[in-house]
Parts: C-alpha cells; structure tokens; sequence
C-alpha cells in the first residue's frame, strides 16, 4: 500500500506521522487489496479546527472517500482511521460476497 500524506496550511511534524501511521496499523489486513491511500490535513481557517481527508483506492478500481472535521488534530486523526477501517472492512465484505 502506497500511504501519500499533505499538510494545507499546516506542516506535518515527524510526531504527527509517527502517531498516524500507528493509527494507521490497524489496516494490516487490507495490504492485499488496498493499494493506495491518499489523506490530505487541512488547517481551516475559520473555527480553527481541521479538515482531514481520505482516498482509498482499492486494486479492483474502486475509489472511496472519507473526511472528518475536528478541532484537534490528534483526535481527528483517530476519527478518520476509524473511518479508513471501516470503508475498507466493508469494501471487503462486498468483494468476498461476489
């Protein structure tokens, strides 16, 4: 899985990417299937909180989108690799169901 991380507006510290990608371990049984994932982090400007995206493009051609809007940046992170989990977990399902 190919993991591209961007930071608009905001810079991501070499703690930021070390606590995602430990957020992000619970994606270890969606290595064979998952083949990149794209997550853009948004410092917005009005409410001083965060936008955080996801693209999920699974080897099958299908693409997902996920996002969370949080005031912290720790706990957005948490939200969207809950959400990262869950897309895949389902995307799975559907697949095996076939």
């Amino acid at each position: 899985m190919n993991l591209n991380v961007r930071g608009i507006k905001c810079s991501i510290s070499d703690e930021t990417r070390a606590f995602l990608d430990k957020k992000l371990q619970k994606l270890d049984f969606a290595e064979d299937y998952l083949q990149d994932l794209d997550i853009v982090m948004k410092r917005e400007t009005v409410g001083q909180g965060f936008h955080i995206e996801a693209q999920l493009h699974f080897k099958w051609g299908s693409v997902k989108q996920v996002s969370c809007d949080c005031y912290e940046l720790y706990e957005g992170i948490e939200n969207i690799a809950d959400k990262i989990e869950s897309v895949a977990r389902k995307e799975k399902s559907k697949i095996m169901e076939n």
